[in-house]
């Protein structure tokens, strides 16, 4: 499991603020700009600081999140009229960054993204826009993106006074986006149906994605982190969503490799893939529930197991370093085109098999970190 570090610090080595090495949606782009992908990376970054205590990657941590923040808390590319919920993610990394360096600019930026959430648009339900050009849209991946940056905030400023928000939108989308046949979460749903993609009585899209479920994974175990406890029935209500969650994606793993389909229930359907990013993120849920006591003990090592069978089937040694192969390059629902063969995101199983699939991007890079620090830190 070593060569997933010796992969990590490889991307590391080779990666400066300007040009990430990992962001293969940006490096058609001339101009560096904050981003989720990025904010993905950086987190892995500070997990692995977290796991080995290795001053080396909190140096490189601050130094590009630096990069990409004023001294005045103004943020590069960043544009809160966008109300773009991906914009978010990023600053998760400013809240240790503002305690280890006590660079105040950190703090300042924390502020203007949290300033973005207090004027988000909201669907008729409560929960927050997944971005200004997708009204009344609720995807999966905003909730990873938002929602644990929320509750830290929460619990560090505010007290916990939206405390309650924060559990009314996560039971939002358990109401409405969860298929009562088969346990699983459509990727997103349009509270006003008017979205061309949108079921005309429940308004989702039409299939389940594993990295979505990934993504909803993952925000509902580092939300926990943040989550009153004490706020008793809410706090049970999430783990139990959580672990259903868990228990019911267990149900879909491919039985030779433990991985999971970039469809989620649609096995080896032609054309559909063993996924890379999204069984990465089920393997760090797994594991960090387990840890965490969300879940069931034996859970941990169902999460070992599958990051251990990702490693071997998926991270590969070249003459020229380490290749993560089979990572979905994004996927979405109406807005701008595909950028494979099938144009229009109409949340049709062609349109998720027909995305590019890419190698070395860090949607697939942050979340085998994340798993991988779970592990050693456990093994430790």
């Amino acid at each position: 499991m070593e060569q997933v570090k010796q992969f990590f610090d490889e991307i590391l080595a080779n990666t400066t603020p300007e040009r990430p090495l990992w962001n293969k949606e940006a490096a058609v782009t001339s101009a560096p700009k904050w981003s989720y992908i990025d904010g993905c990376m950086a987190l892995a970054v500070w997990k692995m600081y977290e796991a080995e205590q290795t001053d080396d990657y909190l140096r490189f941590l601050d130094e590009f999140i630096d990069f990409y923040v004023e001294e005045n808390g103004e943020i590069l590319g960043y544009d809160k009229e966008e109300h773009n919920c991906d914009n978010i993610n990023e600053g998760k990394v400013l809240y240790p960054l503002m305690e280890q360096t006590k660079k105040a600019k950190y703090g300042y930026a924390l502020k203007k993204l949290y300033e973005q959430l207090l004027e988000q648009p909201r669907t008729p339900g409560g929960n927050f826009w997944h971005k200004e050009i997708y009204p009344n849209q609720i995807w999966l991946d905003g909730l990873y993106m938002v929602q644990p940056f929320y509750s830290q905030y929460d619990q560090i400023f505010n007290s916990g006074v939206n405390h309650a928000d924060i559990f009314q939108q996560f039971q939002q989308v358990y109401q409405l986006m969860r298929d009562p046949q088969t346990g699983l979460f459509y990727h997103g749903v349009d509270e006003s149906r008017e979205a061309f993609w949108a079921d005309a009585k429940t308004g989702c899209s039409q299939n389940f994605w594993t990295r979505s479920h990934g993504w909803y994974a993952m925000a509902l175990v580092d939300t926990l982190d943040y989550f009153d406890p004490e706020n008793q029935e809410e706090y049970n209500e999430l783990i139990r969503q959580f672990q259903e969650l868990l228990s019911t994606l267990l149900k879909y793993a491919d039985e030779k490799t433990g991985m999971f389909y970039q469809v989620t229930d649609q096995g080896a359907r032609a054309g559909n893939y063993l996924e890379t990013s999204g069984s990465c993120a089920i393997a760090y849920s797994l594991m960090k529930g387990a840890r965490k006591g969300y879940l069931p003990l034996n859970y941990f090592e169902r999460g070992a197991e599958l990051l251990e069978s990702i490693v071997h089937h998926k991270l590969i040694k070249t003459e020229a370093g380490y290749v993560l192969q089979d990572i979905c390059l994004v996927a979405g629902l109406g807005g701008m085109p595909g950028h494979g063969s099938y144009k229009v995101r109409d949340g049709s199983y062609a349109y998720y098999i027909s995305e590019p699939i890419v190698e070395n991007d860090a949607k697939g890079i942050a979340p085998l970190v994340f798993a991988y620090a779970e592990y050693i830190q456990k093994k430790h």
